[in-house]
């Protein structure tokens, strides 16, 4: 299925193909971002490859035909990414996430659910229809991308699982495997990565849980074997490597909010209006392209989500 935005971008200021085969100026673009990163944990920039559509929810079509941008390339997708789990330059992941494992995997359902339990894997995904959606991803860091994703509405679960009354918010933490992933033997976050949505957030049709991406399954250095995908807020909201879902009752605490609490809020949502403490939040830069574009707010998918919102203080719940 692809989700379409009323407000996608114009054919005539896409960037042309040849413009995003030049991998060192991709790299160029992250270098600011990489340096930031290693000064200290609470100076870290977070962000996490990992999203965007077109519009209206429901309409589908061969993806081909209906996307109105172009796609980032897959080399770029799977060689410029934050995986902290395996260092903090966009390049590391790819340099270093092979020694993940991702077979056997398992995801636990915990919580306030009438369903728990633990899945194989290959349980976990069978009841569901895998899907493919074009999202944007909008980092923090001012740069942006366009991917393909396969996978399945997180809403899609959550019904299977029957969450009681009591569950408010979607808990989800990334697997704990020092051995597997070296930097989590270090400070620069609380491990294991956890993130979370509110309950209405998690069931909105355009949260994503992604086994893939281009029509193939994902990378380790991409989340592999499955990942978040939220196209309206920032990139580090799409965690990965997923190993356990909580239904909770209170809101529960995140990776980057309790890294730096007063640069990096719970609801992660995109507002050009809220500036991040160390750089504005009104341009980005999508990768590939030298001329930076207006950031959208909710990242272009303010018609499908804005009135989750409605009667919010957007600065004060950043």
């Amino acid at each position: 299925m692809i989700i379409r935005q009323p407000d996608d971008i114009p054919s005539s200021e896409i960037t042309p193909e040849s413009i995003y085969v030049d991998r060192r100026r991709f790299l160029r673009l992250g270098a600011a971002g990489a340096a930031a990163a290693l000064v200290a944990p609470g100076a870290l920039a977070a962000c996490d490859s990992g999203r965007e559509p077109g519009a209206g929810a429901g309409e589908t079509g061969d993806a081909s035909q209906e996307l109105q941008e172009k796609t980032t390339p897959y080399e770029d997708v799977t060689t410029y990414n934050n995986f902290y789990e395996f260092g903090t330059a966009k390049s590391d992941p790819s340099e270093n996430a092979g020694s993940l494992r991702t077979k056997p995997w398992s995801v636990a359902i915990e919580g306030y659910v009438r369903k728990p339990g633990t899945y194989a894997l290959e349980d976990f995904l069978k009841p569901h229809k895998l899907e493919d959606r074009v999202y944007r991803l909008r980092c923090v860091e001012a740069w942006s991308m366009v991917i393909p994703w396969r996978g399945f509405p997180l809403r899609d679960l959550i019904a299977r699982v029957q969450p009681e009354s009591r569950a408010k918010y979607v808990e989800f933490v990334t697997l704990f495997a020092p051995e597997q992933m070296p930097w989590q033997k270090t400070n620069i976050l609380d491990w294991p990565y956890t993130e979370g949505l509110r309950m209405d957030e998690a069931t909105h049709p355009l949260t994503l849980l992604a086994t893939g991406l281009y029509g193939k399954d994902l990378p380790n250095q991409n989340g592999a074997p499955l990942r978040l995908v939220v196209p309206w807020k920032y990139g580090f909201k799409s965690i990965k490597s997923i190993v356990k879902i909580r239904f909770v009752e209170k809101e529960p605490a995140t990776a980057w909010n309790k890294s730096n609490p007063g640069e990096y809020g719970f609801y992660s949502n995109v507002n050009p209006n809220v500036d991040h403490p160390r750089w504005s939040q009104a341009k980005e830069r999508r990768i590939g392209e030298f001329r930076k574009r207006d950031t959208l707010m909710f990242n272009g998918y303010g018609n499908q989500v804005a009135s989750l919102y409605s009667g919010m203080d957007l600065k004060k719940y950043y």
